[in-house]
Protein backbone atom coordinates (compact mmCIF):
# COMPACT_ATOMS: atom_id res chain seq x y z
CA UNK A 1 0.00 0.00 0.00
CA UNK A 2 1.64 3.15 -0.77
CA UNK A 3 2.06 6.18 1.31
CA UNK A 4 -0.73 9.18 0.67
CA UNK A 5 1.02 12.08 -0.54
CA UNK A 6 0.46 15.22 1.77
CA UNK A 7 0.18 18.24 -0.09
CA UNK A 8 2.85 20.56 -0.97
CA UNK A 9 2.74 24.32 -0.19
CA UNK A 10 4.51 27.12 -1.66
CA UNK A 11 6.36 28.47 0.99
CA UNK A 12 7.96 31.80 -0.86
CA UNK A 13 5.44 33.55 -3.30
CA UNK A 14 6.61 35.85 -5.27
CA UNK A 15 3.44 37.73 -5.82
CA UNK A 16 0.47 37.66 -3.07
CA UNK A 17 -2.10 35.35 -3.48
CA UNK A 18 -5.55 36.39 -3.89
CA UNK A 19 -7.36 36.54 -0.57
CA UNK A 20 -8.95 38.57 1.82
CA UNK A 21 -5.89 39.79 3.23
CA UNK A 22 -4.68 41.50 -0.58
CA UNK A 23 -8.42 42.99 -0.63
CA UNK A 24 -8.16 44.70 2.66
CA UNK A 25 -4.92 45.92 1.51
CA UNK A 26 -6.50 47.23 -1.41
CA UNK A 27 -8.88 49.30 0.21
CA UNK A 28 -6.94 50.29 2.89
CA UNK A 29 -5.14 52.19 -0.04
CA UNK A 30 -7.90 53.07 -2.25
CA UNK A 31 -11.49 53.39 -0.03
CA UNK A 32 -10.45 53.12 3.30
CA UNK A 33 -7.47 55.39 2.56
CA UNK A 34 -8.38 59.21 4.31
CA UNK A 35 -6.36 60.77 0.95
CA UNK A 36 -8.31 58.88 -1.67
CA UNK A 37 -12.01 60.02 0.15
CA UNK A 38 -10.56 63.02 0.22
CA UNK A 39 -11.17 63.96 -3.57
CA UNK A 40 -14.44 62.39 -3.46
CA UNK A 41 -16.43 65.32 -2.43
CA UNK A 42 -13.92 67.45 -4.05
CA UNK A 43 -14.89 65.63 -7.28
CA UNK A 44 -18.74 66.43 -6.90
CA UNK A 45 -18.50 69.78 -5.56
CA UNK A 46 -16.50 70.81 -8.97
CA UNK A 47 -18.90 69.00 -10.60
CA UNK A 48 -21.26 71.52 -9.45
CA UNK A 49 -22.93 69.81 -6.30
CA UNK A 50 -23.69 72.40 -3.39
CA UNK A 51 -22.59 72.20 0.14
CA UNK A 52 -26.17 70.99 1.19
CA UNK A 53 -26.76 68.58 -1.88
CA UNK A 54 -26.67 65.06 -0.05
CA UNK A 55 -24.04 63.38 -2.10
CA UNK A 56 -21.08 65.66 -1.15
CA UNK A 57 -22.59 65.75 2.70
CA UNK A 58 -22.43 61.35 2.91
CA UNK A 59 -19.07 61.68 0.91
CA UNK A 60 -17.31 64.26 3.08
CA UNK A 61 -18.97 62.72 6.16
CA UNK A 62 -17.27 59.76 5.02
CA UNK A 63 -14.27 60.96 4.72
CA UNK A 64 -14.74 62.72 7.77
CA UNK A 65 -15.50 58.86 9.65
CA UNK A 66 -12.47 57.20 7.49
CA UNK A 67 -9.94 59.98 8.30
CA UNK A 68 -10.95 59.63 12.32
CA UNK A 69 -10.41 55.77 12.40
CA UNK A 70 -6.95 56.25 11.31
CA UNK A 71 -6.61 59.17 12.93
CA UNK A 72 -7.00 56.96 16.18
CA UNK A 73 -5.62 53.69 15.57
CA UNK A 74 -2.77 55.76 14.84
CA UNK A 75 -2.98 58.10 18.13
CA UNK A 76 -3.41 54.63 20.15
CA UNK A 77 0.40 53.46 19.07
CA UNK A 78 1.75 56.43 19.35
CA UNK A 79 0.18 56.56 23.08
CA UNK A 80 1.45 53.06 23.89
CA UNK A 81 4.65 54.29 22.98
CA UNK A 82 4.82 57.65 24.15
CA UNK A 83 5.14 59.05 20.61
CA UNK A 84 4.46 62.12 18.71
CA UNK A 85 2.14 63.96 16.12
CA UNK A 86 4.80 65.32 14.95
CA UNK A 87 7.85 63.28 15.67
CA UNK A 88 8.91 59.78 14.66
CA UNK A 89 11.22 57.97 16.29
CA UNK A 90 15.12 57.98 15.65
CA UNK A 91 16.46 55.55 13.19
CA UNK A 92 17.23 51.97 14.05
CA UNK A 93 20.84 51.31 13.82
CA UNK A 94 21.08 47.94 12.99
CA UNK A 95 24.80 47.51 12.88
CA UNK A 96 24.63 48.17 16.74
CA UNK A 97 22.31 45.28 16.86
CA UNK A 98 23.19 41.93 18.65
CA UNK A 99 19.57 39.83 18.33
CA UNK A 100 19.07 36.59 20.04
CA UNK A 101 16.63 34.13 18.04
CA UNK A 102 15.57 30.98 19.35
CA UNK A 103 14.83 28.29 17.38
CA UNK A 104 16.47 29.60 14.53
CA UNK A 105 17.86 26.70 12.84
CA UNK A 106 14.92 25.83 10.64
CA UNK A 107 11.30 27.44 9.91
CA UNK A 108 10.39 30.98 10.36
CA UNK A 109 13.77 31.37 12.71
CA UNK A 110 16.14 30.41 10.03
CA UNK A 111 14.60 32.79 7.68
CA UNK A 112 14.51 35.92 10.18
CA UNK A 113 18.23 34.67 11.37
CA UNK A 114 19.29 34.71 7.69
CA UNK A 115 17.15 37.93 6.69
CA UNK A 116 18.94 39.99 9.70
CA UNK A 117 22.27 39.04 8.95
CA UNK A 118 21.65 40.62 5.59
CA UNK A 119 21.37 43.93 7.43
CA UNK A 120 24.85 43.32 9.00
CA UNK A 121 23.56 42.46 12.38
CA UNK A 122 25.17 40.32 14.65
CA UNK A 123 22.53 37.48 14.97
CA UNK A 124 22.64 34.64 17.91
CA UNK A 125 21.17 31.58 17.56
CA UNK A 126 19.84 29.46 19.89
CA UNK A 127 18.53 25.62 19.35
CA UNK A 128 19.41 21.91 19.71
CA UNK A 129 20.76 21.94 16.00
CA UNK A 130 22.89 24.05 13.92
CA UNK A 131 21.39 26.36 11.34
CA UNK A 132 22.66 25.92 8.03
CA UNK A 133 24.20 29.42 6.66
CA UNK A 134 26.47 30.94 4.88
CA UNK A 135 26.09 34.34 6.58
CA UNK A 136 29.35 34.67 8.39
CA UNK A 137 27.66 36.99 11.04
CA UNK A 138 25.58 34.19 12.18
CA UNK A 139 26.63 32.94 15.65
CA UNK A 140 25.35 29.21 16.36
CA UNK A 141 25.08 27.91 20.20
CA UNK A 142 23.55 24.69 21.22
CA UNK A 143 21.17 25.55 23.58
CA UNK A 144 17.92 23.42 24.61
CA UNK A 145 15.91 26.83 25.80
CA UNK A 146 13.29 24.68 27.91
CA UNK A 147 16.06 24.17 30.18
CA UNK A 148 16.90 27.34 32.57
CA UNK A 149 20.09 25.75 33.22
CA UNK A 150 21.57 25.69 29.64
CA UNK A 151 20.08 29.16 28.69
CA UNK A 152 21.94 30.57 31.80
CA UNK A 153 24.83 29.22 31.01
CA UNK A 154 24.55 29.98 27.22
CA UNK A 155 23.61 33.68 28.11
CA UNK A 156 27.04 34.11 30.27
CA UNK A 157 28.78 32.87 26.75
CA UNK A 158 27.05 34.90 24.54
CA UNK A 159 27.47 38.10 26.87
CA UNK A 160 31.14 37.59 27.33
CA UNK A 161 32.20 36.20 23.56
CA UNK A 162 29.44 39.16 21.33
CA UNK A 163 28.07 41.23 24.01
CA UNK A 164 24.65 41.91 25.58
CA UNK A 165 21.92 41.44 23.48
CA UNK A 166 19.57 44.22 22.37
CA UNK A 167 16.77 42.11 20.40
CA UNK A 168 15.40 38.78 21.67
CA UNK A 169 13.01 36.98 18.91
CA UNK A 170 11.21 34.29 20.78
CA UNK A 171 10.24 31.96 17.96
CA UNK A 172 10.87 28.43 19.49
CA UNK A 173 7.52 25.85 19.50
CA UNK A 174 6.73 22.38 19.51
CA UNK A 175 3.32 20.60 18.93
CA UNK A 176 1.96 17.27 19.70
CA UNK A 177 -1.41 17.60 17.79
CA UNK A 178 -3.05 14.56 20.03
CA UNK A 179 -6.12 14.56 21.97
CA UNK A 180 -5.81 15.19 25.27
CA UNK A 181 -6.04 12.02 27.10
CA UNK A 182 -3.61 10.46 24.53
CA UNK A 183 -0.89 12.92 25.55
CA UNK A 184 2.56 11.62 28.00
CA UNK A 185 2.98 13.63 30.82
CA UNK A 186 6.48 14.39 28.41
CA UNK A 187 4.15 15.55 25.54
CA UNK A 188 2.82 18.05 27.99
CA UNK A 189 5.91 19.09 29.41
CA UNK A 190 7.63 19.17 26.75
CA UNK A 191 5.00 21.84 24.99
CA UNK A 192 5.31 24.34 27.74
CA UNK A 193 8.89 23.98 28.39
CA UNK A 194 9.49 25.17 24.73
CA UNK A 195 6.37 27.74 24.30
CA UNK A 196 5.99 28.99 27.16
CA UNK A 197 8.64 28.16 29.91
CA UNK A 198 11.58 29.05 27.38
CA UNK A 199 9.97 32.35 27.11
CA UNK A 200 10.93 33.14 31.07
CA UNK A 201 14.35 31.65 31.17
CA UNK A 202 15.49 33.52 27.67
CA UNK A 203 14.10 37.19 29.14
CA UNK A 204 15.37 36.34 32.92
CA UNK A 205 18.47 35.86 31.25
CA UNK A 206 18.83 38.67 29.04
CA UNK A 207 16.07 41.49 30.35
CA UNK A 208 18.53 42.40 33.08
CA UNK A 209 20.93 44.20 31.45
CA UNK A 210 18.11 45.94 28.90
CA UNK A 211 16.72 47.09 31.66
CA UNK A 212 19.72 48.57 32.99
CA UNK A 213 20.58 50.10 29.81
CA UNK A 214 16.65 50.97 29.43
CA UNK A 215 16.49 50.03 25.75
CA UNK A 216 15.59 46.88 23.95
CA UNK A 217 13.05 44.64 22.23
CA UNK A 218 11.51 41.62 22.78
CA UNK A 219 9.26 39.86 20.11
CA UNK A 220 7.57 37.02 21.20
CA UNK A 221 4.90 34.72 18.15
CA UNK A 222 1.81 33.33 19.23
CA UNK A 223 -1.38 32.16 17.50
CA UNK A 224 -4.72 32.60 17.37
CA UNK A 225 -4.55 28.80 18.96
CA UNK A 226 -3.55 31.20 22.24
CA UNK A 227 -7.39 33.07 21.99
CA UNK A 228 -9.49 30.04 21.17
CA UNK A 229 -9.79 26.63 21.98
CA UNK A 230 -9.48 23.79 19.19
CA UNK A 231 -9.38 20.16 19.28
CA UNK A 232 -6.24 18.31 19.77
CA UNK A 233 -4.75 21.62 20.43
CA UNK A 234 -5.42 21.23 24.23
CA UNK A 235 -1.83 21.67 25.52
CA UNK A 236 -0.80 23.98 22.34
CA UNK A 237 -3.37 26.38 23.11
CA UNK A 238 -2.80 26.32 26.84
CA UNK A 239 1.47 27.04 26.53
CA UNK A 240 -0.07 30.27 23.72
CA UNK A 241 -2.57 31.44 26.19
CA UNK A 242 0.36 31.52 28.55
CA UNK A 243 2.82 33.48 26.28
CA UNK A 244 0.05 36.11 25.57
CA UNK A 245 -0.55 36.47 29.04
CA UNK A 246 3.16 36.28 29.67
CA UNK A 247 3.73 39.22 27.15
CA UNK A 248 0.95 41.31 28.06
CA UNK A 249 1.97 41.49 31.60
CA UNK A 250 5.60 41.96 30.72
CA UNK A 251 4.54 45.24 29.13
CA UNK A 252 3.15 46.51 32.36
CA UNK A 253 5.58 45.59 34.42
CA UNK A 254 8.47 47.49 32.31
CA UNK A 255 5.83 50.67 32.53
CA UNK A 256 5.01 50.82 35.42
CA UNK A 257 7.82 48.54 37.72
CA UNK A 258 10.54 49.17 36.13
CA UNK A 259 9.75 52.54 33.99
CA UNK A 260 11.39 51.70 31.08
CA UNK A 261 8.37 52.24 28.26
CA UNK A 262 11.66 52.58 25.83
CA UNK A 263 12.02 48.94 25.94
CA UNK A 264 9.58 47.80 23.10
CA UNK A 265 7.61 44.54 23.24
CA UNK A 266 5.52 42.82 20.25
CA UNK A 267 3.49 40.41 20.06
CA UNK A 268 2.91 38.32 16.82
CA UNK A 269 -0.47 36.72 16.63
CA UNK A 270 -0.42 34.47 13.64
CA UNK A 271 -2.88 32.30 12.01
CA UNK A 272 -1.50 28.38 10.15
CA UNK A 273 1.91 29.41 9.09
CA UNK A 274 3.72 26.78 6.25
CA UNK A 275 6.16 25.64 8.21
CA UNK A 276 7.49 22.14 8.99
CA UNK A 277 5.94 22.46 12.39
CA UNK A 278 2.31 22.37 10.83
CA UNK A 279 3.14 20.92 7.78
CA UNK A 280 1.37 17.78 8.03
CA UNK A 281 -2.47 19.97 8.95
CA UNK A 282 -4.99 19.23 7.12
CA UNK A 283 -6.46 22.63 5.40
CA UNK A 284 -9.50 22.66 3.05
CA UNK A 285 -8.91 22.91 -0.21
CA UNK A 286 -12.03 24.94 -1.17
CA UNK A 287 -11.64 28.57 -2.97
CA UNK A 288 -14.06 29.81 -0.24
CA UNK A 289 -11.89 28.84 2.77
CA UNK A 290 -8.48 29.55 0.96
CA UNK A 291 -9.86 32.92 0.15
CA UNK A 292 -10.93 34.15 3.98
CA UNK A 293 -8.43 31.84 5.60
CA UNK A 294 -5.35 31.59 4.39
CA UNK A 295 -2.07 29.94 5.33
CA UNK A 296 1.19 32.43 5.86
CA UNK A 297 4.40 32.15 3.73
CA UNK A 298 7.52 32.53 6.53
CA UNK A 299 7.99 35.44 4.55
CA UNK A 300 5.25 37.21 5.96
CA UNK A 301 6.31 36.94 9.52
CA UNK A 302 9.96 37.96 8.78
CA UNK A 303 8.79 41.10 7.30
CA UNK A 304 6.74 41.96 10.55
CA UNK A 305 9.54 41.26 12.15
CA UNK A 306 11.89 43.67 10.79
CA UNK A 307 9.09 46.12 10.42
CA UNK A 308 8.21 45.88 14.18
CA UNK A 309 11.98 46.48 14.91
CA UNK A 310 12.59 49.50 12.21
CA UNK A 311 9.24 51.21 13.69
CA UNK A 312 10.33 50.83 17.21
CA UNK A 313 7.01 50.99 18.38
CA UNK A 314 5.49 48.32 21.01
CA UNK A 315 2.39 46.80 19.42
CA UNK A 316 0.22 43.53 18.65
CA UNK A 317 -0.26 42.21 15.28
CA UNK A 318 -2.73 39.81 14.06
CA UNK A 319 -2.51 38.42 10.84
CA UNK A 320 -4.03 37.01 8.56
CA UNK A 321 -7.48 39.25 8.23
CA UNK A 322 -9.41 36.71 10.68
CA UNK A 323 -6.91 37.05 12.85
CA UNK A 324 -8.27 40.22 14.44
CA UNK A 325 -11.71 39.10 15.11
CA UNK A 326 -10.62 35.53 16.99
CA UNK A 327 -10.41 37.29 20.34
CA UNK A 328 -14.13 38.55 20.05
CA UNK A 329 -14.82 34.81 19.21
CA UNK A 330 -15.63 34.02 22.84
CA UNK A 331 -18.25 37.42 23.31
CA UNK A 332 -20.30 35.28 20.31
CA UNK A 333 -23.99 33.87 21.13
CA UNK A 334 -22.95 30.35 21.72
CA UNK A 335 -24.29 28.60 18.09
CA UNK A 336 -22.54 31.63 16.42
CA UNK A 337 -19.08 30.63 18.29
CA UNK A 338 -20.02 26.89 17.27
CA UNK A 339 -20.98 27.82 13.92
CA UNK A 340 -17.61 29.76 13.44
CA UNK A 341 -15.46 26.81 14.94
CA UNK A 342 -17.81 24.33 12.29
CA UNK A 343 -17.19 26.83 9.40
CA UNK A 344 -13.08 27.09 10.49
CA UNK A 345 -12.50 23.13 10.33
CA UNK A 346 -10.28 23.07 13.43
CA UNK A 347 -11.54 20.23 14.98
CA UNK A 348 -10.58 18.07 12.23
CA UNK A 349 -7.47 19.77 11.11
CA UNK A 350 -5.50 17.67 13.14
CA UNK A 351 -6.75 14.30 12.76
CA UNK A 352 -4.33 12.78 10.43
CA UNK A 353 -1.56 15.47 12.48
CA UNK A 354 2.51 13.74 12.47
CA UNK A 355 4.92 15.22 14.62
CA UNK A 356 7.57 16.49 12.32
CA UNK A 357 9.47 19.53 14.34
CA UNK A 358 10.76 18.50 17.75
CA UNK A 359 10.82 15.07 18.20
CA UNK A 360 12.50 13.66 21.34
CA UNK A 361 14.25 10.68 21.19
CA UNK A 362 11.37 8.29 22.64
CA UNK A 363 9.17 9.15 19.83
CA UNK A 364 11.71 8.08 17.31
CA UNK A 365 12.59 8.92 13.76
CA UNK A 366 9.63 10.97 11.19
CA UNK A 367 7.33 8.38 9.71
CA UNK A 368 8.99 7.16 6.10
CA UNK A 369 5.67 8.34 4.81
CA UNK A 370 6.11 11.83 5.83
CA UNK A 371 9.23 14.08 4.19
CA UNK A 372 9.53 16.95 5.82
CA UNK A 373 12.10 18.29 4.11
CA UNK A 374 9.64 19.10 1.38
CA UNK A 375 8.07 21.47 3.46
CA UNK A 376 11.12 23.80 4.49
Amino acid sequence: MEAEELPVYDTSPILDSLDIDLLVKVLAHTAFSPFFTFFIPVFYYFQGERWSDPLLVLSAGYNVAVSAFWFFKWYSRLYRNQGSLLFGPGRFDWGEQIIVVTGGSSGIGELIANTLAVRNVAVVVLDVNPIVTENYNITYYKCDVSKWEEVEAVSKRIQEEIGHPTVIINNAGVVQGKLLVDLKPEDIQQTFAVNTLAHFWTLKAFLPEMIKEKTGHIINIASVAGMVGMARMTDYSASKAALISLHESLRYELDHQYKTPSIRTTLLVAGHILTPLFSTVRLSENWFYRFFVPSLPPVVIAKAVIAALDEQHSRTIYFPFYAHFVPLLPLLPSFLRDFAQWLSGCDYAMDDFVKVSGRRPDEGPVPEAINPSKYD
